[in-house]
């Protein structure tokens, strides 16, 4: 079973080095890019059943021991976000392949696109399943270089213009990242991620407190935490519809990722919760805040994803095993439904023109299909009964009322209002785009914009090949499947969240009892 690991991340490397040399070939490469998802997501699937079955393995790559070689580390938590990652990655993909046949690739160029795309899975994959800290930086490093040639394909003046800010931004976080790493080694003399959980602890506070808050810096810019999520509505939006949704479900909850693992294993204890739960909050409010003011869909829900990142930052600011629990599940269900909303977005702008809500009317009648794939995952984001968003919204406010502080009432009630808000922007949205006539756009000052609002161009209404349709249609079935098998997946999540609540069961998986005393032996 241990083989099967460092193939999550072996397979797109290699992947997309034969669809580098087939660049001439798009039937070829786009196969090759199907097939090593589709491999990914069955290796996923199977490593998942066993580790919730049997525990968490590790793998010591080169045949270099903990913690002096490279670690892969597969628990409950990895497994169950490599799986959902493979199965989001290959329905966009499937959703690029129907715009590419019907669009002659103009928006996503397959010779480009197929092998960085397969870098970016390399990337996510390696981020969910690395060791030691200078792992996940590559890990990031990949991420970083994969997703500015995707955010910038067609080379359009608003793509470079996005592409710039976030490169800039992401170089910030992985300057902050590196210096990070390099005072962590200079103080312990190890990167490995079960060495420092005990290394760290005997470390000054003073230290720890330093080195702790770069680490959560850091990974907090990578996760639009505010105040550090001021480039990703300006950034997300001017994509190509697939990037987008990609970007949106997967890339920000790395970040999410990396800060559980920083504050459950790396730095075990409470000493940052307050301020944690302090950003969950802003984050939350000032995110809908700015969703609500917006008139287009795509940054509509740039600003909505910004705001749901509160509520995974409020279950691991609770630093209970409850509240990581319905952290998972929560990035579980946030992955599906905003990869789907995304989608649903790009259907939308090919079949109106654009995706400004004062420019667009009557949808319903034209695709009735689109207007429900836009439906089910509004109401499960925002938090309809009996959708996975209610579910996990549920189990947040369950573990923030156990913690019983004043803090976590309060954001109990932020929560419920900021839920609230996102259903009120998301139908808003809806009712102007689908339900609207479309005689009414004629009417009033229906195309003005707020001031200082980048108006993205109106281009030519498509039809929606079936294939974009069907895609976008699986992942829809997917956030559903997370609803009527929530009573599964919300315990494997709880399994996962106790496991991770701290360090103990990830030192026995990468060293089992010979880790004694910060050493090893």
């Amino acid at each position: 079973m241990r083989a099967l690991i460092p193939l999550v991340v072996l397979l797109p490397l290699l992947g997309a080095a034969f669809a580098l040399i087939a660049g001439r070939r798009p039937r070829l490469q786009t196969g090759v890019t199907v097939a090593v998802l589709s491999a990914v997501l069955a290796i996923g699937g199977v490593l998942l059943f066993t580790v919730d079955a049997n525990g968490a393995y590790s793998v010591e790559i080169g045949g270099w021991p903990a913690p002096f070689g490279i670690v892969l580390v597969v628990d409950r938590l990895s497994a169950l976000l490599v799986t959902v990652s493979a199965a989001v990655l290959l329905s966009v993909l499937v959703f690029s392949v129907g715009q590419g046949l019907a669009d002659g690739d103009r928006e996503t160029p397959v010779s480009i696109y197929n092998p960085t795309y397969l870098i970016l899975a390399a990337g996510v994959f390696n981020a969910f399943i690395a060791g030691d800290l200078f792992n996940l930086y590559v890990s990031f490093e990949i991420l970083l270089a994969a997703s500015y040639v995707l955010i910038t394909l067609g080379g359009t003046p608003q793509r470079i213009r996005a592409g710039t800010t976030y490169i800039v931004v992401s170089l910030v976080s992985s300057v902050i990242f590196l210096a990070a790493i390099a005072m962590i080694y200079g103080a312990t003399g190890t990167v490995n991620i079960a060495q420092l959980s005990v290394r760290l602890g005997q470390l000054p506070e003073d230290i720890q407190l330093i080195l702790h808050v770069m680490l959560i810096v850091a990974f907090g810019i990578k996760a639009a935490v505010f105040p550090l999520s001021f480039w990703l509505p300006d950034s997300y939006p001017t994509a190509p519809a697939p990037v987008t949704a990609v970007f949106a479900g997967l890339l920000t909850k790395v970040g999410v990722y990396a800060i559980m693992r920083t504050e459950m294993i790396i730095f075990p204890g409470d000493e940052l919760n307050t301020p944690l739960m302090i950003a969950a909050l802003l984050t939350m409010v000032v995110g809908i805040l700015g969703a609500v003011a917006q008139a287009d869909i795509k940054r509509l829900l740039s600003f909505t994803l910004v705001s749901h990142i509160g509520y995974m930052l409020l279950g691991i600011g609770l630093g209970t095993a409850a509240g990581l629990s319905a952290a998972i599940y929560y990035v579980v269900h946030h992955i599906t439904v905003q990869t789907t909303l995304f989608l649903a977005a790009g259907l939308v702008e090919r079949q109106g023109g654009t995706t400004s809500i004062n420019r667009l009317g009557g949808l319903l009648k034209a695709s009735p299909v689109i207007g429900v794939l836009f439906f089910i995952p509004m109401l499960s984001l925002g938090g309809i009964p009996p959708f996975s968003g209610f579910i996990g919204k549920l189990a947040l406010f369950d573990a923030s009322a156990k913690d019983g502080s004043w803090l976590a009432y309060v954001l109990i009630g932020a929560g419920a209002l900021v839920s609230l808000l996102t259903l009120y922007a998301l139908s808003r949205a809806w009712n102007m785009v689908f339900w609207r006539p479309e005689s009414e756009l004629e009417e009033g000052p229906a195309l003005a914009h707020p001031p200082g609002e980048e108006v993205l161009p109106v281009q030519e209404a498509r039809t929606a090949p079936r294939i974009m349709l069907g895609a976008t249609g699986a992942m829809v079935a997917l956030s559903v499947a997370l609803t009527v098998f929530a009573g599964p997946l919300y315990a494997v999540s709880s399994r996962a969240g106790d496991n991770i609540t701290g360090p103990d069961y990830y030192i026995s998986t990468v060293f089992g009892d010979t880790l004694q005393g910060g050493g090893h032996e």
